[in-house]
């Protein structure tokens, strides 16, 4: 997560919904509301609690739940704070209690002093984790901004690139027209996520979903095709790059080999469309989703077809051996 500063309250302030929210809320240590989350993984503190450091994740969010809160009580009951003192000399971002439970008033008084905040939520432990880990994981992602286009066309999310006024928005906005749906127009806000998938997304949420059409101006596509048209994100599954036609260029007419574009280490599959009057490039990019469809259910029809002539030119070879020569009585 390059230039970008997370802290607990920036974790406490994330607005979300449903299966996804948090729903958590400080509780203690408020003073440290503004310390910085680095690592996007948590720790059960257990070992810390009953007194061993070694190896102890400080870095990570301390997650604590019946188990651990158990153990607190026994402490309580027996008077012993010191390995509570001992774990808050390290520089923990936030403690965090699940199943609404809450530590004794030691532990509070303990993490008030050293300013780490203390954060509960309604939730159990192990959907919590869920979420947070899966939260995280987006939230410190590597990104990349991009211009170019960014649909979804049967359900395959569709990278349109290409130098300025080649086409690109007005590609989109056909495709569009066809029943096809916008994700970002101009600015695609890439992220990697688990190290293997592409996440597109418009750079900026109020404009993402506007497009830009030279002699027509800025169009809202929300309003115009209403929301089947848009969706927020998208991963992206195909390059096409769209060039001005050259004549003296070997376009690859057979689409035997297989083009890849990187975007921040993840290959991806990329076509290069020539564009001259006449083309119809929308329809062309529809036939290209589904070709890409079919290769994902392991049918290459240029692959097959390939094989086929292949076929034929040997069985044809085998006749003319075979008829080739005369009969020998």
């Amino acid at each position: 997560m390059a230039d970008m500063r997370f802290t607990v309250l920036d974790l406490i302030d994330i607005d979300l919904k449903e299966h996804n929210s948090l729903n958590l809320r400080c509780i203690g240590g408020r003073k440290g509301l503004t310390r910085e989350i680095s690592i996007p993984d948590l720790n059960r503190p257990m070992g810390a609690i009953m007194g061993f450091f070694e190896d102890f994740a400080a870095h990570r969010i301390q997650l604590l739940g019946r188990g651990e809160v158990s153990y607190l009580r026994r402490l309580e009951s027996s008077g012993e704070t010191q390995t509570i003192r001992d774990m808050f000399n390290y520089p923990i971002p936030c403690c965090i209690f699940t199943h609404n439970l809450s530590p004794h008033q030691d532990f509070f008084d303990i993490a008030e002093k050293a300013e780490c905040p203390i954060l509960q939520t309604d939730l159990g432990t192990a959907d919590f984790s869920a979420r947070l880990i899966r939260i995280l994981a987006e939230i410190f992602a590597p990104r990349q901004s991009i211009h170019g286009v960014l649909v979804e066309v049967f359900g395959l999310g569709i990278l349109i690139l290409g130098d300025s006024g080649v086409g690109k928005s007005e590609t989109a906005l056909e495709l569009i027209h066809q029943g096809h749906r916008l994700v970002a127009d101009d600015v695609v806000d890439i992220h990697c996520v688990n190290g293997n998938v592409l996440m597109g997304a418009g750079a900026n949420k109020i404009i993402g979903h506007h497009m830009e059409i030279r002699g027509l101006g800025i169009i809202n596509i929300t309003h115009m095709f209403g929301v089947r048209a848009i969706r927020d994100r998208k991963e992206i599954q195909l390059v096409v790059l769209l060039e001005t036609w050259d004549s003296s260029k070997d376009y690859d007419r057979l689409g035997t080999d297989d083009h890849v574009m990187e975007f921040l280490g993840v290959s991806i599959p990329k076509l290069e469309i020539p564009v001259k009057p006449g083309r119809n490039i929308p329809i062309i990019i529809e036939t290209a989703a589904m070709n890409e469809r079919l290769k994902s259910m392991g049918y290459n029809a240029a692959k097959e077809f390939n094989k086929n002539i292949l076929k034929w030119i040997e069985s044809d070879s085998d006749r003319s051996v075979f008829f080739g020569h005369d009969d020998i009585i």
